[in-house]
C-alpha cells in the first residue's frame, strides 16, 4: 500500500461557503478560477489542526471560539503580491505633480497591504515636495499585513526598483542576525498611520478629506456594482483638484463620478 498521503478536495458545496464567507466578511468576489489558490491557501491552516478535509475546517469556522481564525481566512484569500514603486509610471507622475504644488498634503493609501505602497510615497513626497507639512493614511482590511507594514522590515530584494540612491536615504540597512533586510527609516514611518477600514463599509466618520487617494490592484475582486459603490466612497473623500490611483490593469469607464483621466490609470477630482 502506498504511504503517500492523498490531498483534500475541496469541493463544490466547500467552495460555496467560502465564497459566502468572503463576500459577507470583505465584499469580495471569489470567481470560480480562484478555487485551486483558495484550496492552496487554506491547506496549511487544514495541516494546523490536523484536519483531513476543508468541510471539517468549515465546521471549525462555525464555532464562535475561532473568530480570529475566519479573520485569518480573510487575510490568506486576500493577501496578494506587493513591492516598492509597484506601476512606477504612477509615482513618476505623482513626483512631476509635487513638484508644483504648495502647502500641506494628506495622502491614502486605501489597501496599503504590508506597507510596499504608503513607504514608497512616502519617499517620493520626501523627495519633491517642499513642503516639510504632509501625511499619508495606510489602512487595510488584513490587521496581519498592518503589522507587517508597522515593522516596516523587508528583505532586500524589495529594493530592486528604488530609484538610484534612495534606499540609502530613506532606509537602514541591516546588520548580523538583519543582514539581508532592510527597515525604513523612522522619519518616514512617522509619517504613516496604520488603520484598520474595510473599503467595502461605509467609512469611519471624521476621516476627513484627501489631496491623493491610491486605491489600486483591489477593485478586480468586485463586480461592477460593488466597484462603483467603492470608488465613490472614496472620490467623496478627495479634494477638488486632487488625484485617484487606480491600478493599471482596472477600469472605472462608464462610472457616473466627478474625475478626468489625466494620465493612464490617473484621475483628477473636478
Amino acid at each position: 500500500m502506498s504511504s503517500q498521503l492523498k490531498l483534500p478536495t475541496l469541493g463544490d458545496s466547500e467552495f460555496r461557503r467560502l465564497q459566502t464567507l468572503m463576500a459577507e466578511a470583505s465584499g469580495i468576489i471569489l470567481a470560480p478560477n480562484k478555487r485551486p489558490l483558495v484550496a492552496g491557501r487554506l491547506m496549511k491552516r487544514l495541516r494546523h489542526y490536523r484536519l483531513d478535509n476543508y468541510a471539517s475546517y468549515l465546521q471549525l469556522l462555525d464555532q464562535p471560539a475561532y473568530l480570529k481564525e475566519r479573520r485569518l481566512v480573510v487575510d490568506l484569500l486576500t493577501t496578494n503580491e506587493t513591492y516598492f514603486f509597484r506601476e512606477h509610471p504612477h509615482f513618476d507622475f505623482l513626483g512631476s505633480w509635487l513638484s508644483g504644488r504648495k502647502g500641506p498634503l494628506k495622502c491614502w493609501s486605501a489597501a496599503c497591504s504590508s506597507g510596499e505602497e504608503p513607504y514608497s510615497l512616502a519617499m517620493v513626497i520626501q523627495e519633491h515636495l517642499r513642503s516639510g507639512d504632509w501625511s499619508i493614511l495606510a489602512s487595510d482590511l488584513s490587521l496581519s499585513m498592518l503589522e507587517k507594514a508597522a515593522e516596516g522590515i523587508y528583505d532586500m530584494a524589495q529594493a530592486k526598483y528604488f530609484p538610484q540612491g534612495w534606499l540609502q536615504r530613506h532606509c537602514l540597512s541591516g546588520v548580523g542576525d538583519m543582514r539581508g533586510r532592510f527597515r525604513v527609516q523612522a522619519a518616514l514611518r512617522e509619517r504613516v498611520s496604520l488603520r484598520e477600514i474595510n473599503i467595502v463599509q461605509p467609512l469611519p466618520e471624521g476621516l476627513g478629506t484627501f489631496d491623493v487617494i491610491f486605491l489600486r490592484n483591489v477593485l478586480i475582486y468586485f463586480n461592477n456594482e460593488e466597484k462603483q459603490r467603492i470608488v465613490q466612497r472614496l472620490v467623496s473623500q478627495l479634494q477638488p483638484g486632487g488625484l485617484l490611483f487606480i491600478g493599471h490593469a482596472e477600469s472605472i469607464h462608464g462610472f457616473d463620478l466627478p474625475l478626468r483621466l489625466l494620465n493612464p490609470s490617473v484621475y483628477e477630482r473636478l
